[in-house]
């Protein structure tokens, strides 16, 4: 028989038990450092157990608070006492990035309670909104019961597509008449309701919930919980899970930050043929999470999205902070002339500056100014170990001549 390359890595000793503890889709039986916000948002969803309408939520907190597998936790106790009770419950969660306009949001909710004797899905696209809409209250209507709608990411969508799906979520138990239906949205934005209609923002915020961020001892429980599941005894060594929760404490409690960083700790370890996971493991892994996310990211902009974002850090560069959209195009102006390329509009580069935004290689927070209107803050946040100019610079050469220049931005008055 013939050799196979994966012949030596399956006869590999492993440091793994359960890897996929350790990932934060993972939903464990207990969530240590959110038995308040369980138990506030247990309170609220037990009403669908009496055949009651829950109150509209919405759940704030930054990235990796454990906002979302609080909500995925709750509702999968709740649809499990539904069933032992005899009650009809139905947890539906939708994450509002992948899925992110009315039209997919509503098809969706309505495929996935598409019944045995019905002929299709709602299709992905072709159908009038109101349609769509009306076929997901048949829907509902036919099956009964209480629906827990929960939009995760919900401000992403939102700032892409309004509020008219929330008007319509909102407004959903006007129309049933065999089932009721609550609204639970998962936000990292504390003020994407500003954005919203006041009819809108007065259905939706009956209820809030704050989830604070993880301080360095706390994700050290988290991490020794799910390790006890996920790792073979013995193999983290001195400091290990001391060193993931810190750096992760440093990215604003991130629960999840933290989780990858014992992953791939792990893995590295394995990697290198070792039996214990130690320090210079994790600092190894965290060099490579940030690179992961973002150097093939950078690598593969189109060249104006390279163009804007070059703009944006030669402000930094030369001492800005909070960069308005006007600084950066004053800068991607200069740039453009310097190289031979043409610019674009600035109401194009709004646009870019958004996707960037997107990506996570920027923040463009948009802040009023009263009668002077509305304008965006922007900062980078790529991480410090990773030197953007470098990687763009070896993506397209003619960005050295930029860099050398690192224009002066003009003074702000």
């Amino acid at each position: 028989m013939s050799s196979n390359i994966f012949d030596g890595i399956l006869t590999q000793r492993t440091l793994f038990i359960q890897k996929e503890t350790l990932r934060h889709t993972h939903t464990p039986e207990r969530l240590p450092h959110r038995d308040a916000e369980v138990e506030t948002l247990s309170f609220n969803l037990v009403e669908a157990l009496k055949g009651h309408i829950p109150s509209n939520m919405i759940l704030y907190g930054v990235t990796g608070a454990g906002k979302t597998a609080v909500t995925r936790y709750v509702c999968d106790q709740l649809l499990r006492k539904g069933e032992q009770i005899g009650r009809v419950v139905h947890p539906v969660l939708v994450n509002c990035r992948q899925i992110d306009t009315q039209y997919r949001v509503l098809s969706h909710l309505g495929n996935t309670l598409l019944e045995a004797h019905e002929e299709a899905d709602i299709p992905f696209t072709g159908w009038p909104t109101d349609r769509v809409f009306s076929e997901l209250v048949k829907r509902m209507d036919e099956r009964g019961g209480v629906y827990v709608i929960v939009l995760d990411e919900i401000d992403h969508l939102v700032k892409k597509a309004g509020d008219d799906l929330l008007y319509n979520l909102t407004n959903l138990n006007a129309e049933l008449k065999n089932a009721r239906a609550c609204v639970i949205g998962i936000s990292n934005d504390l003020k994407f309701t500003d954005f919203l209609d006041p009819r809108v923002r007065s259905r939706l915020g009956q209820e809030d919930i704050i989830f604070n961020p993880y301080n360095a001892e706390q994700l050290q429980d988290i991490l020794r919980g799910r390790a006890q599941n996920a790792i073979t005894p013995d193999a983290i060594g001195d400091g290990v899970i001391e060193l993931c929760a810190a750096l992760a404490a440093q990215e604003n409690g991130d629960a999840r930050c933290a989780l990858d960083l014992l992953r791939v700790s792990t893995e590295k370890a394995e990697q290198e043929g070792v039996s214990i996971v130690e320090q210079q493991h994790v600092r190894i892994a965290q060099a490579q999470i940030e690179s992961d996310q973002v150097t093939p990211v950078i690598r593969t902009l189109p060249t104006q999205q390279k163009m804007v974002l070059v703009s944006v850090l030669i402000n930094e560069n030369n001492g800005l902070r909070n960069i308005q959209t006007g600084e950066v195009y004053h800068i991607y102006k200069q740039a453009c002339n310097l190289v031979g390329q043409q610019f674009l509009t600035a109401r194009r580069i709004s646009g870019i500056i958004n996707n960037l935004d997107m990506l996570g290689l920027i923040t463009a927070k948009v802040i009023s100014r009263g009668r002077h209107g509305r304008s965006k803050e922007i900062n980078s946040c790529i991480p410090n170990n990773i030197d953007p100019i470098d990687v763009m610079a070896k993506a397209e050469p003619v960005f050295s001549e930029i860099f050398a220049n690192r224009f002066r931005h003009q003074s702000r008055l």
